[in-house]
């Protein structure tokens, strides 16, 4: 019996110990089965060729073949980690798509963040001509970056005095300073003509600067009379609000986004700082509480600019005649300032990155009326003068085309254009032969598409 009963004993302790591990397999199963896992996307911008293929963790491929919305079929596990690359870049025409915000670890949602921006030599420019009340329009030489006349739009509103071209190249945005509006222009991409949406946004008091976000998604105005910024939702032409104005510092004059879309950084001219503002990048609505902000420039700051990888930023001083320079906090969004401001003799009104992220270009006035190029010393940001060339009468705004090569700049009181190629070493400009080209009275900037 005592045997018997040993044996049944026995017999129940194995059948207990192969249930446990039966069941420990169901387990183990089940949360294979049930491992949370989610999608990777974003948003792709200024797409005109084809052939562009993505790639997540060099195995998932995705062929994109229109601008907006993308996500790859396959999905990440948990903590596990995304990277996202270009894998073929688009041709005809050929373009250089690079990624934003493309890596890091799974939480427990979609990625919708990543965002690619392709490019390609600038085909047509715009210049805001204030005095005049006209948009001129120019194409664009693709070997010699000779500007030839399209014609001159009539500007929506009064005093049009800054420009914004959305990435896909769709759309111009026209700050009109006296009119307290932006209007909205379609970009015909044959021809680079304008015509008039059927509505002009209503912002605050003297909208001086324009910012479109780098998804092309959300329009951000600087109101300089309220001391506030607008910020729209841009669609097909049409701006609806998002959210209300957000108070910053005084006369805010500048505005610019980091390259991922996450924070807008805005110039206030009289209180000489630098305010950071959060962006919700699903509704683009705007929100303070950046650690540190508002940051310390010089006096009177006008313009910021920063450089394609979102690491440093610059900012022009016009009162101060210098050039602050910051490295980003790409967490937080906050400015970290390295080194002293950087004398300019002249006072710098408007500053530019070349798209390597080499160059800083900077239009000085006074007695000047030059472009000055800063070599970025790669490892720290540090910016010394390399060379300066000579512009027109009041240089007002500089902007760099997308591939490089060549820079342009608005000057003011001459109502034209210097156009400037670029030595790729050393970052030099030379004058193209027939520059300047004439815009209007009162050219005040100037936007590549």
């Amino acid at each position: 019996m005592l045997l018997n009963s040993s044996r049944q004993a026995y017999n129940q302790w194995v059948k207990t110990l192969r249930f446990i591990a039966v069941l420990a397999a169901a387990v183990g199963m089940a949360a294979c089965l049930f491992q949370l896992e989610y999608f990777v996307g974003g948003t792709v911008t200024g797409l005109k060729g084809t052939g562009l293929v993505l790639q997540d963790n060099s195995r998932d491929d995705l062929r994109v073949d229109a601008n907006g919305a993308f996500r790859f079929s396959s999905k990440v596990a948990k903590d596990k980690t995304y990277l996202v690359t270009v894998k073929t870049q688009p041709s005809n025409p050929a373009q250089t798509c690079s990624v934003r915000d493309g890596s890091g670890t799974m939480a427990k949602a979609d990625i919708t963040s990543v965002v690619v921006s392709c490019s390609q030599a600038g085909r047509y420019a715009y210049v805001a001509n204030q005095t005049a009340g006209t948009i001129s329009a120019f194409s664009i030489g693709s070997t010699n970056g000779f500007l030839t006349p399209i014609a001159a739009f009539a500007s929506t509103g009064t005093a049009p005095v800054a420009l914004a071209v959305d990435p896909n190249g769709a759309f111009l945005y026209v700050a009109n300073n006296a009119s307290d509006t932006v209007g909205i222009f379609a970009i015909n991409d044959t021809t680079g003509a304008l015509t008039v949406t059927d509505f002009s946004i209503l912002t605050g008091a003297s909208p001086a600067a324009l910012c479109v976000d780098p998804t092309g998604h959300f329009l951000y105005v600087a109101n300089l009379g309220s001391n506030t910024i607008s910020a729209f939702a841009v669609q097909n032409g049409i701006g609806t609000p998002v959210g209300s104005p957000v108070a910053v510092g005084n006369q805010p004059s500048a505005l610019q986004t980091d390259p991922g879309g996450n924070f807008l950084y805005v110039t206030n001219f009289v209180d000489g700082t630098v305010t950071v503002l959060a962006i919700d990048g699903a509704t683009g609505v705007l929100s303070g509480g950046v650690p540190g902000s508002p940051f310390r420039a010089g006096t009177g700051p006008v313009s910021i600019a920063v450089d394609p990888a979102g690491t440093f930023a610059y900012v022009a001083n016009k009162t101060a005649a210098t050039i602050s320079a910051y490295s980003i906090d790409q967490t937080t969004g906050a400015l970290n300032a390295f080194g002293s401001a950087l004398s300019t003799a002249t006072a710098p009104m408007s500053i530019a990155v070349d798209p390597a992220g080499n160059f800083v270009y900077a239009a000085e006035l006074t007695s000047s009326n030059d472009v000055a190029t800063y070599a970025i010393a790669a490892s720290s940001g540090a910016l010394t003068l390399s060379s300066t060339a000579g512009a027109r009468s009041l240089p007002v705004a500089v902007a760099v085309d997308p591939s490089g090569q060549f820079v342009y700049v608005a000057n003011q009181n001459s109502g034209n254009v210097s156009v400037f190629t670029v030595d790729a070493h050393t970052g030099a400009l030379a004058e193209v032969t027939g520059s300047p080209f004439s815009a209007g009275s009162g050219a005040r900037s100037i936007a590549i598409d």
